[in-house]
């Protein structure tokens, strides 16, 4: 009988090696068992995974619902029903004592939309005269261009640029590959940076093929491009709650409100799911309205 700990691990380099989950999802899934474990300790309950039973889980869940939101309770009967469904496969257990449990509902945040006129004050509020201008405004640039998840940009190698044939390779979620299409705008300013800031720049030792890289010549951290998305909004007093992530919304808002094909903009956000892409079709309802009365025979 393995314990928790020995389970957990297990079950972390399944996601890992058989499923290629990316590794944020893994550590959320790791996160969701430490949270039961910690529970079970703190409650002196001494359950395996083999025998915990629903009840002792729907305990836990009642406890945690008083400190998390609807959407955290939501993620967390996901991966902790994942885990078991693991657990079932390999023999540990005959059921899954969390089969039944419906998550709560959700409300659908619709994201916030950037206008072009407001993508453009952000760019011009950065100082070009900054060691780090030219390399922020080129980040703003990749990712309102060509709609990249944070985690995708900094990850973005000088061997995934494909300029020639017009396009830069993406690894996205669980490591999926797939093509973006770029504009020769976006090309010339990834071209300037890297003969200009880029070029003149100390690069670390296995940083090479790294695009965009902090001072010290390492990765750029996700918190490094939220902090300069943050500071922009307020140097320009932008009153909305911006991320990086707000340029992809942008991104496929603004594509879809020009005429874009839905399914096109699936492929290029790198989404397994058309249902993912068809949040952007709420921003905007004048849109759907305007291809009816242009497209429809009957208009």
């Amino acid at each position: 009988m393995k314990n928790w700990t020995a389970l957990k691990s297990d079950f972390i380099n399944y996601l890992k090696i058989e499923r290629g989950l990316a590794e944020n999802s893994v550590k959320n899934y790791a996160f969701d068992i430490e949270k039961l474990i910690d529970f079970l300790d703190e409650n002196d309950m001494k359950l395996s995974p083999e025998n915990i039973s629903t009840q002792d889980l729907q305990e836990f869940l009642y406890q945690t619902a008083k400190k998390h939101s609807s959407k955290t309770q939501a993620r967390l009967i996901s991966g902790l029903r994942n885990f078991f469904d693991y657990l079932v496969f390999e023999d540990y257990r005959k059921d899954n004592p969390l089969e039944l449990t419906e998550a709560p509902k959700t409300p659908q945040r619709l994201p916030d939309v950037l206008s072009e006129e407001e993508i453009d004050k952000l760019l011009k509020a950065i100082d070009l005269n900054h060691p780090q201008g030219e390399r922020n405004y080129t980040i703003l640039e990749t990712l309102y261009s060509c709609g990249l998840r944070v985690s995708e940009l900094t990850s973005l190698r000088i061997s995934d640029l494909f300029f020639e044939e017009g396009f830069i390779k993406i690894e996205g979620k669980g490591s999926k590959e797939r093509l973006v299409p770029v504009g020769e705008k976006l090309i010339e300013l990834i071209k300037n940076y890297l003969t200009g800031t880029r070029s003149n720049q100390p690069v670390k030792k296995g940083q090479e093929d790294i695009l965009f890289l902090n001072r010290r010549g390492n990765q750029l951290t996700r918190a490094m491009i939220f902090t300069i998305t943050k500071n922009l909004a307020k140097k320009i007093d932008l009153q909305k709650r911006i991320s990086p992530h707000t340029f992809r919304h942008s991104f496929a808002t603004h594509l879809l409100q020009n005429g874009a094909d839905l399914r096109a903009i699936q492929q290029m956000l790198g989404h397994e799911n058309i249902v993912t892409t068809e949040i952007y079709l709420d921003v905007d309802r004048s849109f759907l309205r305007q291809v009816i009365e242009k497209y429809h025979p009957r208009n």
